[in-house]
């Protein structure tokens, strides 16, 4: 029994639309991976398109890093599946087929914001058509709700993440669009892992405005400045060993203190958590213990013996010490 798949035939690139180009992430390593293998292997899967009743062309629904992967490698056709069905069927089969190759949030995104806004389909009917929950059609929605095309372009063309679009970009473009804009561009250029980009934004919120003006035309910079004073801190931890990490903990712990004592008195009385007497309580004998330890600690003795002197936490008598001779003490 033959088993090998039906021939499609061959498609001229030109009668292929790419109207949802804008919608797939490129990848250009996965482009050139799959062009490797195209060429090794021959076109494995076919292209899926719908008829264009309107121009007689092909509606290009998948098959987008095909299509570049052939072109890169010179051809002029490709294999194309073409689907007897309307544009919106054939969208909604893709993806409740998504397993066969999986799609980035940001594609679902964006290929559901065509199911909604330009085919006119309901969430819940996309969510009942397409296999899934509203629940989910409404999570890949907000993905792209009010991310501008800058963005969005950024995201395709791979600069930045869709973590980093939809986490850092999209507020920072709803708040500032010019730095926005200027932070694409330097990352286009000089480009921060996700936890650099995240470090980088946390410290963004909390910035003066001159600074953020230096931080958004030079992100990398300020990535580097921040690592230059971390490794001083580590020199300066090093060099004083754990005396002066001592000192610093016992700075810190009397600036907490001071900054609680100055909160206090614009608390009013009702307003104290009940739990807060209990906490200064337990506080205060920690701060004893903690003192207590530090005088024994400073104890000129390098190595005192511990069955000479009297220790105030043990109820045993001590045992006694050698006393010297009488002759001795005549």
């Amino acid at each position: 029994m033959d088993t090998r798949p039906p021939q499609t035939p061959e498609v001229d690139l030109h009668r292929l639309e790419l109207r949802f180009a804008d919608s797939r992430l490129l990848e250009p390593r996965a482009i050139e991976a799959l062009a490797r293998s195209i060429e090794q292997s021959g076109q494995l899967i076919a292209c899926i398109a719908v008829p264009d009743t309107d121009n007689g062309r092909l509606i290009l629904v998948d098959g987008y890093r095909r299509v570049l992967a052939l072109r890169r490698l010179g051809r002029d056709t490709a294999r194309v599946e073409s689907w007897a069905c309307d544009l919106a069927q054939a969208l909604l089969t893709v993806l409740a087929q998504a397993g066969r190759r999986p799609f980035a949030a940001l594609e679902e995104a964006l290929l559901l914001q065509e199911l909604v806004h330009g085919q006119g389909l309901s969430e819940r009917e996309v969510a009942r058509r397409s296999g899934r929950d509203v629940s989910w059609v409404s999570r890949r929605l907000e993905l792209v709700c009010g991310l501008p095309d800058s963005v969005l372009a950024a995201v395709r063309l791979g600069t930045v993440s869709t973590w980093a679009a939809t986490r850092v970009l999209a507020p920072l473009a709803r708040a500032n669009t010019t730095h926005a804009n200027q932070l694409i561009e330097a990352l286009a250029t000089t480009p921060l892992t996700t936890r650099e980009l995240h470090t980088w934004f946390q410290h963004y919120l909390t910035s003066p405005r001159a600074a953020r003006e230096r931080m958004v035309s030079n992100p990398r910079l300020f990535i580097q400045s921040l690592r230059a004073q971390e490794d001083e801190r580590a020199d300066t931890r090093l060099r004083e060993g754990p005396e002066g990490q001592c000192e610093a903990d016992v700075r810190q712990l009397l600036a907490v203190i001071k900054r609680l004592r100055q909160r206090l008195p614009g608390l009013r009385r009702g307003a104290l958590p009940e739990s807060l007497p209990g906490m200064l309580t337990q506080l205060r004998t920690a701060i004893d213990a903690l003192l207590s330890e530090l005088i024994r600690s400073s104890d000129h003795d390098p190595q005192p013996d511990p069955r000479c002197g009297a220790n105030p936490a043990s109820p045993r008598q001590e045992p006694a010490r050698n006393q010297p001779c009488a002759a001795a003490v005549a």
